[in-house]
């Protein structure tokens, strides 16, 4: 009798295969290539007569996928390797009854950190719900109000006795954007604006929490337990020994009103004039609005139209203005409604005179940001406008009638194939609402089927002048774009809310900050916010405290050399740290 061969053990692989798709091969290919009837190839591999007509089916339909598709070498997208490692770990301590918070932070502990979100996520996959707390102890192993552990730490402001002498940290990159908050002197910025501060915190340390969302990309409030359990950084940079809590956030928000993110504003632009980050001689400003979308279902919320959407939805006004030689948001208001949005423009006016004395020079706007009678008081006050005209049946009349002699070209100091437009210039345009007369600029040849028309009431800069800075307003589009990205500034829907108007105000500071971390940095001046959070803020580092001195010591990263060309201070005194110096080291 001849023995068995090796192969022989593992043939039932086989024949007898356990992968559905191995499976399904097998069957498909006994009715196939051996020519067995559906009842027959069924049999064989477990399926019933009618799963195998099924089976067949799909196939011939092209509707099975049997094989993975072929792709690069490496990580499959879309998979998470540090979900997949925990996995196990995760169900096993929820089938102990601990929520998404307690198992984040025991994960923590065990070296293999994974955030709230992540377990979150784990466990909807997995199928298990919610834990439903009851007041009976007996009820869990870690009874706690629902959706939160109780033994979160509590916030207070930090204990430099019982800091530690040296603590690790994921974001010590975090700390790079302190000295220009002390430069910009957010205390005073703090007390002038009337912030109310806590009997625990105070109004500087709320600020700065909810700013250290926005600086760290945390999406919304509700997602700071992140934060709190596992950074210290965070907390370091706000002056707490822990952040506050979602809850305490919001709360907080909402003690907040329109006139303190007001005044905070004028106090910010007045120190941004003197650090160089706005101009105040040559006063021209990009204004526009963005819509800041809800997902909820809230009625008291006013419909606009959000472009992302293409469509009118429920939504939060917002108004932005953009310092148009610099490039920085100097301003912004969420509390605005339809009845008001159109004087908006008069009161960034009020702001600006407020924060350096003197009217804007020049506001350049699309034509949807105001009315020709708010138009009319621009005028009266001295202020210079530029802003697009709506093509009426009766204006294209008029467009269409002017001949190539009626227009002139001009070259504009830009690279591409549409800088030498062709424009039409005229005076003495009258408009509806408007009490005097405009100088009109109908111009073609910038890449649009249909021609510009901008309208000013600027008689004296020539239309090459007039057409570069329109042509420059674009870019604050980009600057909101920036901010949506980096900071969350559509982030409006939330378990959690917050107060939008602080949160947008906020967008302004941070985008701040950012402007001037970038000025320090050689080769940076025109990246984008998200660029230098993810190079440089979230930079590991270890954070050493003696008496009077925090050492921040960032870990060594492909970025480095640019921070050690860095043009940072070397000892900063931080107010809300009690006067102890900020020092940095580069490994």
């Amino acid at each position: 009798m001849p023995a068995k061969s090796a192969q022989h053990d593992e043939a039932s692989a086989f024949t007898a295969p356990e992968q559905v798709n191995h499976r399904r091969y097998e069957a498909l290919r006994a009715f196939f290539v051996d020519g067995l009837s559906h009842a027959e190839a069924g049999d064989r591999f477990g399926y019933t007569r009618w799963a195998m007509i099924n089976l067949v089916r799909d196939y011939r339909n092209g509707k099975l996928t049997l094989f993975a598709p072929p792709r690069k070498p490496g990580r499959v997208p879309g998979s998470a390797p540090a979900k997949d490692r925990v996995r196990g770990r995760v169900i096993e301590l929820r089938r102990e009854g601990l929520s998404t918070y307690e198992i984040s932070a025991r994960l923590a502990a065990e070296h293999t950190p994974l955030n709230r979100t992540s377990v979150g996520e784990i466990l909807a996959e997995e199928g298990f719900g919610r834990l439903l707390r009851h007041p009976q102890p007996a009820a869990s192993t870690s009874p706690a109000t629902h959706g939160r552990d109780t033994r979160l730490p509590r916030t207070a402001r930090i204990d430099f006795q019982s800091w530690p002498t040296t603590t690790e940290t994921g974001k010590a990159g975090l700390l790079l954007l302190v000295p220009d908050l002390v430069a910009l002197g957010l205390p005073e910025l703090v007390r002038r604006a009337g912030y109310p501060g806590t009997r625990l915190v105070p109004a500087t340390s709320w600020l700065l929490s909810l700013l250290a969302l926005k600086l760290t990309r945390t999406r919304r409030v509700s997602h700071v337990d992140d934060l709190l359990i596992s950074d210290p950084a965070a907390a370091l940079f706000a002056g707490l020994a822990v952040l506050p809590k979602k809850s305490a956030l919001t709360e907080y928000s909402y003690r907040t009103e329109h006139d303190h993110q007001r005044r905070f504003l004028a106090a910010l632009d007045a120190r941004m004039i003197e650090r160089g980050l706005a101009t105040a001689d040559n006063a021209i400003f990009d204004l526009d609005f963005h819509a800041v979308m809800h997902w909820g279902d809230d009625p008291a919320l006013e419909k606009h139209y959000v472009p992302t959407r293409s469509q009118r939805a429920r939504s939060v006004l917002t108004f932005f203005a953009q310092d148009s030689g610099t490039h920085n948001l100097i301003y912004a208001n969420a509390d605005i409604t339809k009845s008001t949005q159109a004087r908006e423009v008069i009161a960034f006016c009020d702001h600006w005179k407020t924060a350096s004395g003197t009217d804007p020079a020049m506001l350049i706007m699309d034509q949807k940001v105001t009315t020709h009678t708010v138009l009319g008081e621009l005028d009266n006050r001295g202020v210079t406008f530029l802003t697009l005209r709506m093509r009426s049946p009766t204006l294209m009349k008029h467009i269409d009638a002017l001949t190539d002699t009626d227009f002139a070209t001009v070259t504009l100091d830009r690279p591409g194939k549409f800088n030498r437009p062709k424009v039409h210039d005229a005076t003495g345009i009258r408009l509806t609402g408007y009490p005097g007369t405009v100088r009109q600029l109908i111009v073609t040849g910038l890449g649009r089927d249909a021609p510009t028309v901008i309208i000013t009431n600027d008689h004296d800069l020539p239309a090459k002048t007039l057409i570069t800075h329109y042509a420059r307003r674009m870019t604050i589009e980009q600057r909101l774009a920036e901010i949506i990205q980096a900071f969350h500034a559509d982030a409006l829907s939330s378990a959690v809310n917050l107060n939008v108007d602080l949160d947008i105000m906020l967008c302004v500071l941070a985008q701040a900050l950012i402007a001037a971390l970038r000025a320090r940095l050689p080769g940076y001046a025109t990246v984008t916010p998200d660029v230098l959070q993810r190079r440089f803020l979230e930079t590991p580092g270890t954070i050493t405290t003696s008496a009077d001195t925090i050492t921040v010591r960032l870990d060594r990263r492909a970025y480095s050399p640019v921070l050690r060309k860095a043009d940072l201070p070397q000892d900063t005194p931080v107010p809300w740290w009690d006067n102890r110096t900020l020092r940095f080291e580069f490994s």
